[in-house]
């Protein structure tokens, strides 16, 4: 007989019940994502491991104040997320443009990988001269891929100023990267 995968909610009650390894399926369900969208934010392995793992461990302590345990995977999200804003704003670190690759000039040709490392230094410049929160959008939405809907939902606002948010990090990165040119 095939066993039933329980919910997060159920996975949730569990945890409050005194049932501690039960957080483990949390974290394997949204360990990968956490990780992607905190290597993107950082640009770091490291780093983004370090961050997930604070944000893990910050859940798992204040996890009864998760309002919707139904949703403990946008809440995880969201602790990470603003883990991740401040590691931004205290570091300026680099994002990781791994999945913008296919934009990005490659080969063997020699002087189109000096000029691919050449563009993403620019755009890595740029990215970091944006504030952690226009960062965010940028890279939940134009990296990412997320709709508006869910990433208003993890950012908690509204779709209107996330999208004025998204709208003033392309302007902001089209300005500073028309100066690099």
């Amino acid at each position: 007989m095939a066993q039933v995968e329980r919910t997060d909610e159920q996975v949730v009650r569990d945890v409050l019940d005194g049932d501690r390894d039960a957080f483990r399926l949390l974290v394997r369900r949204y360990g990968d994502t956490l990780y992607g969208h905190a290597l993107r934010m950082t640009g770091s392995a490291d780093e983004a491991s370090d961050l997930v793992q604070k944000a893990f461990v910050k859940g798992y302590r204040k996890l009864a104040r998760c309002r919707d345990p139904q949703r403990v995977g946008a809440w995880l999200f969201r602790i990470l997320a603003n883990l991740c804003k401040d590691h931004v704003r205290s570091r300026r670190s680099d994002v990781s443009l791994h999945s913008m690759a296919g934009v990005l000039p490659a080969g063997s040709d020699p002087s189109a990988e000096a000029e691919g490392a050449e563009i993403r230094q620019k755009i890595r410049g740029a990215l970091d001269a944006l504030t952690p929160e226009q960062k965010e959008a940028f890279v939940l939405k134009h990296v990412e891929g997320r709709s508006y809907e869910e990433i208003a939902a993890v950012m908690d606002t509204s779709v209107a100023s996330l999208k004025m948010r998204v709208h003033r990090a392309r302007e902001a990165l089209r300005g500073l990267l028309e100066e690099y040119a």
